[in-house]
């Protein structure tokens, strides 16, 4: 199965697309091809962060953290900090997703056993990422650099078509949110990563892009959009009652 298919996991819950967005597949995702049945540990491995995702993407952190936790011991029974480093990237990916960007903590405590790709991923998030790193990200996010490299010379329409057309969803807004930071997101970004929240119903990303457009309505003195955002954002907000 191609990563970001639709099969379940162990524990029947959807299998995150982040996986692809992170190009975790090499070893985590062993399972998913034909031959020997995975070990036990990698089933469950997988299994824990599919929720874990999916947890922290709908607002639930208490079950993002618990399920987090599993995951990571379950890959700490391998000695293998290098798979450890990769779930770490996924987690800081989703908290991305919800603008909540910056140093990966917990990524960069395990750095030095990480491989090429996972360190310029963690650069990548936290806005250090140099040239010669760009060829080791995921192919999504190669095009997420390219754009953020040439500044607001690709104009909003440019990047926000470029974001359109990234088939994983995580990845969608992962890139919206490092043009964010780099002072790339106009209202075609922002409505971009409004809209992929919304259709995937990721209730913590989609009140963060909210947010912004509302921020945005209220600088340029629109109090009627203002107001509209302001109820979809109760709307959202209330949802989880």
């Amino acid at each position: 199965m191609p990563p970001g298919g639709t099969t379940r996991s162990v524990r029947g819950a959807p299998r995150t697309r982040g996986w692809a967005a992170l190009c975790l597949a090499a070893t985590l995702l062993a399972g998913c091809a034909s031959g020997p049945p995975p070990p036990d540990w990698q089933q469950s491995a997988r299994a824990s962060l599919d929720l874990a995702v999916a947890a922290e993407l709908r607002g639930d952190s208490r079950m993002a953290t618990l399920e987090f936790d599993r995951a990571r011991s379950d890959i700490s029974r391998t000695g293998r900090p290098d798979l450890l480093a990769r779930a770490e990237l996924l987690r800081c990916a989703a908290l991305a997703a919800s603008l909540q960007l910056g140093p990966c903590a917990a990524f960069e405590r395990l750095r030095a056993d990480a491989a090429p790709p996972e360190r310029a991923y963690a650069d990548h998030l936290a806005g250090k990422l140099t040239a010669a790193q760009v060829a080791l990200l995921p192919p999504a996010q190669q095009t997420v650099a390219a754009v953020v490299a040439v500044g607001n010379a690709a104009g909003d329409g440019a990047a926000a078509a470029m974001l359109q057309g990234l088939a994983d969803p995580l990845s969608r807004l992962v890139g919206a949110a490092l043009l964010l930071r780099a002072g790339q997101a106009g209202p075609g970004v922002i409505a971009t990563a409004v809209d992929t929240a919304s259709a995937q119903g990721w209730r913590r990303p989609l009140l963060a892009w909210l947010g912004v457009q509302q921020q945005r309505a209220s600088a340029a003195g629109d109090a009627a959009a203002a107001a509209a955002l302001q109820r979809r954002i109760d709307l959202v907000g209330g949802s989880g009652r």
